[in-house]
């Protein structure tokens, strides 16, 4: 299952790969942080690492290391605007709780 794009996220992600002028696609993975545990992260890659799962959504392509893969596995990326704020918001199906401020997870 891994990660899925809805029609805004992947759009988005096409057009930051456009005016990028490179790129294979987007890392979507987790850290340690926050003062729930986890926060997701977002980059652009050009070049794969030793065992990332390439999956691929709406002709985006989504990396994943193989450890962040247990904590996304299922979840939905979507892409908003709610009036002057604008953003990728994570439907993560293995979300447990987050803190107040929504910058940090449990699973």
């Amino acid at each position: 299952m891994a990660v899925t794009l809805t029609d805004a996220a992947a759009s988005r992600v096409q057009a930051f790969l456009k005016n990028r002028g490179k790129g294979l696609g987007l890392r979507v993975g987790v850290k340690t942080t926050g003062c729930s545990g986890l926060a997701y992260v977002l980059e652009f890659v050009d070049d794969l690492n030793e065992g990332d799962e390439v999956f691929e959504d709406k002709d985006v392509k989504i990396i994943i290391d193989a450890k962040s893969l247990i904590y996304l596995d299922g979840t939905e990326l979507d892409y908003t605007r709610e009036g002057l704020n604008e953003g990728f918001q994570f439907n993560n199906p293995n979300k447990k709780d987050e803190c107040g401020c929504g910058e940090s997870f449990t699973v």
